[in-house]
């Protein structure tokens, strides 16, 4: 394992593991974004525009 400034194996390891967890993270993002933000083929319309409207009331 390389450790790039982290002053321990068990700091590297944290470090590691966030760092995945947040790549994960954006790309779970990105990927609900692309989705929610395409038509739906049987309601024709955005799922993220009927969640929003979901939200307001």
């Amino acid at each position: 394992m390389v450790r790039v400034g982290q002053s321990s194996e068990k700091a590297a390891l944290i470090y590691q593991h966030s760092d995945l967890d947040r790549s994960r993270s954006v790309a779970c993002d990105a990927f609900m974004a692309e989705v929610n933000g395409r038509v739906h083929r049987e309601t024709r319309r955005v799922p993220a525009e009927m969640l929003a409207e979901d939200a307001s009331g």
